[in-house]
């Protein structure tokens, strides 16, 4: 049991934030709890540095990829690197508090951003959306060594710079100071609230599986960036639709798979599916906004020694694609023709890291 124990709160995501992965900006706030521990003992601290990477550059309308824009080279490319820093306090065996302080370091690079002909890159670094959950086993751990469920609830702050600005290159002589691209700004501006679910069931000592449910709620309509992409005038009808200011979205990721073990190694396959929402549960779903989702097959592997465990874990994309949000609806219906927004993507994630049992 303290193996799952371990496997369901040492890593808490984006991600979060963390899209599709690239300009559709799933962030880096849900976690991925498939780390695979047998301990004799619960620690009272764990510290885990979670490294996540990925880089998009394919774009998609719908589910249909615009392949060529890779060819003439006028694809975006989105490089998004986010350290996350997570310390969990465990009360007993049963009741846990985590802190997750996410540091983050972006670069998009474009074309129709800056001048139209040659390709530069805007940049993002700094702290992102600092998270506070905790966690509590719906039934006592040592009556229920095979299985258990544990809810998770938690509050997301808006630390991360949400009007974060850089450069955009107009020509040779003239440079423009403006927001960044939502996909790559540092937070969303958002105060929101998390919930979670994790479950597990153990039918050996060495095979398992295992389920995740994470949703972030966020209140906050939109947070008043305006989508100027360093100067750029919004046209009329996007003015008309409300598409010009940054929305605060929700994010969800659903998770599930099995996992073996064997000695000090154990090794997870499952699925994953993440995205952002067309409407948020909880507040407006008004303003710039890219809703999709993409599903995973998740493999990773565990390596556990007496305080330390390092885990790795890649998802590989197989399904994405983006939706219409609420101004490409209003659009629709305002021109009669279907309008639907596109998204960038990864074809896979990259997560590396290290906990430390206290």
């Amino acid at each position: 049991m303290k193996k799952l124990f371990f496997l369901l709160i040492i890593v808490s995501f984006f991600y979060t934030e963390s899209i599709g992965q690239g300009c559709v900006a799933i962030r880096s706030t849900g976690g991925f709890c498939t780390a695979s521990m047998n301990h004799p003992k619960v620690s009272p601290w764990v510290v885990g540095i979670n490294n996540r990477y990925f880089k998009s550059y394919k774009h998609f309308v719908g589910t249909e990829e615009q392949k060529e824009r890779v060819e003439k080279g006028t694809e975006v490319i989105n490089h998004s690197y986010t350290l996350d820093i997570l310390v969990t306090r465990n009360i007993n065996a049963r009741w846990s508090f985590t802190f997750d302080l996410p540091v983050i370091s972006n670069a998009r690079s474009s074309l129709y951003e800056h001048d139209g002909k040659s390709r530069y890159s805007t940049h993002s670094f700094g702290l992102g959306d600092v998270r506070v959950t905790g966690y509590g086993w719906i039934i006592d751990p040592s009556k229920m060594p095979k299985g258990n469920l544990q809810v998770g609830l938690g509050l997301k702050f808006p630390t991360g710079d949400y009007r974060y600005q850089d450069f955009f290159v107009k020509s040779d002589s003239i440079k423009v100071l403006g927001p960044v691209d939502q996909s790559i700004q540092l937070g969303d501006g958002g105060t929101g609230f998390t919930t979670e679910l994790n479950g597990f069931y153990n039918f050996t000592r060495e095979l398992s599986v295992y389920g995740n449910f994470f949703y972030l709620f966020n209140p906050r309509e939109q947070n008043g960036v305006p989508v100027t992409l360093g100067g750029r005038i919004p046209q009329h009808l996007d003015s008309i639709a409300g598409n010009i200011v940054t929305s605060v979205t929700d994010v969800y990721s659903i998770r599930a798979g099995a996992s073996f073990s064997f000695n000090k190694l154990s090794f997870s396959l499952g699925i994953r599916e993440e995205g952002v929402p067309v409407y948020d549960l909880v507040g407006g779903s008004q303003g710039v906004r890219r809703p999709g989702y993409n599903l995973s097959v998740e493999p990773g592997i565990v390596y556990n020694l007496k305080k330390i465990s390092f885990y790795g874990y890649v998802p590989v994309i197989v399904s994405r694609g983006t939706k219409q949000n609420v101004p490409d609806k209003f659009k629709s219906g305002y021109t009669g023709t279907y309008t639907i927004s596109q998204g960038g993507f990864a074809n896979y994630l990259v997560f590396i890291g290290i906990s430390f049992r206290l």
